[in-house]
Formats: structure tokens, sequence, C-alpha cells
């Protein structure tokens, strides 16, 4: 009996205690609160007001930075998953410039298929292979890729899909579409161009389907670094897209949206890439553009800018950013895959480097950076014949026999020209004959 009225007391009170709680607008949890939850929850709240509030290093600092606090520390290594290693902070970059291709080229790679209709770009690329290489690999691709319209070529090109899967399967993969060819054949071979390499899953920027897809800045994430790439062109050679099209394009004389949009790149990403279609034709020579905004672009937040245009090689240099690191410039990486004849034309760079992060602070900075000499190399009898062996050469494998065959060697391209060009051009910490 006395069991029972004990039982029946202690009901009692559970009842009324509920009751002056509820009055008190408290709730009852009828199991022990677990401290390091209710913890976890408040740091991660708080973590992530913070982290929009605070600029990309600072971000990436509190990111990868232990907490002061002890019971923080714990929080941080009871959440890390054993089974995944501690990224490397470190990613091997490679870039190249004008993937420019001529008719030259389209054709000989439709006789090498066997098939009308068909490409087949193997040996074009064939010596260059192993160098496509890095976590990263950039290249500006000059012309559309489409087959709204036939393969075209100069003034304004068209190029077969087959040449955008070639590019994917070396191990480009991302694409700059920003220069003066991207008008060339209308907007649906554009939005085509577009959603191609949308469909081989490479990362492409510089030119957009509409401005959501422009506002939508691309990044990728690779080793623990997180990289932002925008885009932007002097001019379309005079073409431009009716009002009712959707298709959007930045140019450098935009200037506030140039600056918005690293801006806000700037605030997503450990490292900002710029692509720059820049520079006086055919001319080795900085302009007065060049000079002017490459210094704004780092100052607004561009980590790495490569330039192209000029289908001629510049200079390549360090930039003290406002933060005390260093942004890098290619100011000009010349031409990749081309048939132009000129001289200056068949030398361009490839750019490699590594980005590296440091952990604790989130700074960036870029190691073993070089300059790597390309040669575009075709041959022919005259100048309205078909013109063969088009190809892309590391200089380092260029023989005195290739230069024989070149059929610009009557106009003064020789192994000396080229030396002059390289020596007079690209600072010697970076020039790497490989």
């Amino acid at each position: 009996m006395k069991s029972i009225k004990t039982k029946i007391t202690a009901g009692m009170c559970v009842i009324i205690m509920a009751l002056c709680a509820s009055a008190c607008g408290t709730d009852i949890n009828p199991e022990p609160i677990q401290k390091n939850e209710t913890v976890s929850s408040s740091s991660s709240v708080s973590d992530s007001n913070a982290d929009t509030q605070q600029s990309k290093a600072d971000s990436s600092k509190q990111a990868d930075k232990p907490k002061d606090s002890s019971s923080s520390q714990k929080e941080s290594s009871s959440q890390a998953d054993p089974s995944k290693p501690e990224p490397s902070y470190k990613v091997s970059l490679t870039c190249v410039g004008d993937n420019l291709i001529h008719d030259n080229i389209y054709l000989e790679a439709e006789r090498n298929s066997g098939q009308k209709g068909k490409y087949n770009f193997d040996h074009a690329y064939k010596p260059i292979e192993s160098y496509i290489n890095g976590d990263i690999n950039i290249i500006n691709q000059e012309t559309i890729v489409t087959d709204v319209v036939p393969a075209r070529t100069y003034p304004c090109f068209a190029t077969p899909k087959d040449n955008a899967d070639k590019i994917k399967s070396l191990g480009f993969n991302v694409v700059s579409m920003c220069n003066n060819h991207v008008f060339d054949q209308g907007e649906a071979a554009l939005q085509d161009s577009l959603s191609y390499w949308s469909k081989l899953g490479v990362l492409h920027y510089g030119a957009y389907a509409d401005q959501a897809d422009c506002d939508n800045i691309k990044t990728m994430e690779v080793n623990g670094i997180k990289f932002a790439f925008v885009g932007y062109m002097e001019h379309t050679n005079g073409i431009d897209l009716p009002d009712s099209a959707k298709a959007v394009v930045i140019r450098l004389k935009e200037e506030e949206k140039v600056k918005a949009q690293i801006q806000k790149a700037d605030k997503m990403a450990d490292v900002v890439v710029v692509s720059c279609h820049y520079g006086t034709e055919i001319s080795n020579e900085l302009n007065d553009q060049q000079k002017y905004i490459t210094p704004k672009l780092v100052q607004w937040g561009a980590d790495l800018i490569i330039g192209t245009q000029a289908h001629a090689l510049s200079t390549c240099g360090y930039l003290d950013k406002p933060d005390g690191t260093k942004a890098f410039v290619y100011y000009g990486l010349g031409n990749f895959l081309n048939t132009m004849y000129d001289k200056n034309s068949l030398i361009g760079l490839m750019g490699k480097l590594d980005v590296v992060k440091d952990k604790n602070s989130g700074k960036i900075s870029f190691e073993n950076v070089k300059a790597i000499p390309l040669i575009s190399h075709f041959e022919a009898t005259v100048f309205n014949s078909d013109w063969t062996n088009c190809q892309i050469i590391p200089y380092a494998k260029y023989t005195d026999e290739m230069f024989a065959k070149n059929f610009v060697r009557n106009d003064g391209f020789n192994r000396n020209y080229v030396n002059y060009i390289l020596n007079t051009y690209v600072p010697k910490e970076f020039l790497s004959i490989e």
C-alpha cells in the first residue's frame, strides 16, 4: 500500500512540474542533455555567420586553423573523418594560349579520319600530350566548337566538335571562351558550344548562356584549394548579338562589372583565375590597356592572370597584392595549335606552376613557375596547296630538320629568331626549355 501511494505521489509531482514548465514556456527533455552536441551546434552557427563577413584569407584561416578553446579542439577532432587524409594544399596548374583551328588543321584531321565530315585530331596534338599533366589544365578555345554550321576558317571560325572531344581527352578540364571570335557564328552556335562543353564535363567560363549563368561564377576545388574562374575580352571583332539574345560576355572596358565579379569571386575562393583576351596583334610588347588594367585586376582580387589574343608571346611576372602576397601574370601565352603564316605567331608558351595554400593562414603562393616554349609546325610547297603535318611541338623537341621543313622558314623562321624572341621577352627565371 505504501508503495502504491508513493507511485501516485510521484506521478502527481511530475504532472504539476509539467504544468508549471508549460506555463513558463520551458520544454521538458526526458533524455539527458548532451553537452558536446550543444557546443557543436552553437559553434556551427557562429562559424557560419563569421564566414559571411570575413575575407577569403580569413575564411580559409578559420576553416584550417585549430580553434583556440580545448572544447572546440575536441569538437573538431571528433567530427573529423579519419578515413580521409588531410589535403595536400598544393595544386599543379597548366595553361596554354589560343587553340586556333584554321582550315589547314581541320582538313588534315578530316583526311586522317578517312571519313567525310569526321575529324581525327590525334596527330596535331601528339607531341604535346605528355605535357598536359596538371591537376588543372586550362586552354583558351579561340574558335567556337559547333555543329550548327559546317567547319569554317578565318575570319569567322567554326570548329568541329571532334576538336572539343580531343581537347577533353588530352586532359584539359577548364576552357576559357573569352575571346574576339566568340560571336563569329551568332548566338545559336555559341549556345551550342556552351552546351557541348557542359556535356563533356569541362568547366568553361568567359562567355555565358544568360545573365544567371554569368552571375554563377564557376569554381573548382582541388586538394583543399578552391579556384574561381572569370574572363574578359577587349572586343569581339565588331560583331555583336541582337538585343533579344540571351548570351552574355563582359568586356574589359566595362570596369565596374569586371571589378564586381572579381571581388565576388575573391570572397568565394582561395584563388581567382582571370583570363584576359588583350594585347596588340602580332606584338610581343605590352600595350597601354595591358599596363593599365592588369594592376587593377590584381587590386580587385585576381591571383593568376592568363593573357591571350596577340597571337604572340609576351612577358610574365609577379605583381604585389594588397594583402602582401603576390599575384602572377602571363601577359601573353601566344598561340597554341594554329597555322598563321607569321613567324612570330608560331612561338607560344605553356604556363606551368604549383599553387600552394598555407593551411594555417590561408594565404596563397606560387612555386616552380615556368614558361615553356612551344612551336606551331606545318609544311607546304606553295601557299595555295594543302598544308600538312600541322602540329604543336615543345621547343625542346623541335629539331633542325623540323625548322628546315616549316613552311615559314623562308620568312626568317629559324632557331636564331626563336631564341631571340624568348631571350628578349621571357624572364630567365621562368623560361624553361623542356
